[in-house]
């Protein structure tokens, strides 16, 4: 059993070692990624899930595409690589961290000078660098959050639902790297975990990381979140994101929203921890965010128990959308901010 930190992701010996997410908590294994086809399928079966830890193993992913490229002639480089990365954008596509890492991965194919091996070195560079700065964006991400806290009671218990912690990023954690800061300054009491149905990512990832590392954590029902509300055991709700548009509606994992429609009912403050690449600044709502739907056996069965009747049909999708209005404020690596002043950084990147 590993000892805190977590890092979902390393790159060792010419090859990609992700933490098998699926085998967790019971189970603490690695796999071992050594092309392009491995991660996609890694990607796609959530060996490695969350959108900033997706958004590293796709730029690993391109760059082991790149290696295994059989050519000196630039031009055809570069158009086998867009093959790579039309492969490595099929398998989540809800996750804009994905789409945002691979552009910059093919950016750096095309931006970088000298020959087929120099580009593929200039490639490697460029994804460890993803992975780095998203492991101190989350540290940013994480006392920024802090600050952003209510200032009673002194010692808060805080929600989550799914996973935005170390297993969800480079590591650290957007959401639980809000929760880590707060417990580093001795704010915090207790997490409240939302167990995060289908897939139970609360009940698996979060309070595993927090066993880790000593932190306090309750684990409830999803549908205990508004008793527990009701009872003024919450403080605070942090989530995380999967993709945020340009006006600040929040794409992330199914039943976000419910979540933020019962923090607002009981007047609690409703906070979403996200790198800035998680903006995508091309949709203009939350209305044009994709939403992935995943396969109805995460549904119908528990392991391998099936717990429905034959013949009934099934509704799975990944996430939901999180109006902005509901939100109290998206915390980035550049602060805490309400959700219309997003927009802010979209004239910087157009400067």
């Amino acid at each position: 059993m590993p000892s805190s930190p977590v890092y979902p992701i390393v790159w060792r010996d010419d090859r990609v070692i992700l933490i098998d997410q699926t085998r967790l908590p019971h189970n603490y294994t690695v796999v071992e990624i050594k092309c392009c086809e491995d991660m996609a399928r890694a990607i796609r079966t959530m060996i490695v899930r969350g959108a900033p830890a997706i958004g590293v193993a796709a730029a690993y992913g391109m760059y082991l595409g790149a290696r295994d490229i059989k050519t000196e002639d630039r031009e055809t480089f570069v158009t086998e690589l867009e093959e790579v990365a039309k492969l490595l954008r099929q398998t989540r596509p809800t996750a804009v961290n994905l789409f945002w890492a691979i552009a910059r991965m093919l950016k750096t194919a095309h931006e970088s000078i000298g020959s087929v091996d120099q580009l593929k070195t200039a490639l490697l560079v460029t994804a460890q660098a993803i992975q780095v700065e998203d492991l101190e964006i989350c540290k940013a991400i994480g006392d920024n959050g802090l600050a952003a806290m209510p200032a009673t009671p002194e010692k808060l218990c805080i929600l989550t639902y799914c996973n935005a912690g170390s297993l969800a990023t480079a590591g650290y954690g957007t959401a639980l790297g809000v929760v880590r800061s707060t417990w580093r300054e001795k704010r915090l009491a207790r997490i409240y975990a939302c167990e995060t149905r289908p897939r139970l990512q609360g009940a698996k990832l979060t309070a595993w990381e927090c066993v880790q590392e000593g932190i306090p954590v309750t684990l409830i029902t999803d549908n205990m979140a508004a008793h527990c509300m009701h009872q003024g055991l919450i403080d605070a709700v942090m989530v995380g994101a999967d993709r945020i548009a340009a006006n600040g509606d929040t794409a992330n994992k199914i039943g976000t929203y419910s979540v933020a429609l019962l923090a607002k009912a009981h007047n609690i403050p409703f906070f979403v921890a996200a790198p800035l690449s998680t903006v995508d600044f091309d949709l203009p709502t939350g209305d044009l965010i994709p939403i992935e739907e995943r396969h109805p056996s995460e549904i119908y069965q528990i392991g391998e128990t099936v717990i429905c009747p034959t013949g009934v049909e099934f509704y799975n999708p990944g996430f939901d959308v999180t109006p902005a209005e509901l939100i109290s404020a998206i915390i980035t690596e550049k602060g805490a901010m309400r959700p219309e002043e997003l927009q802010q950084f979209r004239v910087k990147q157009l400067a």
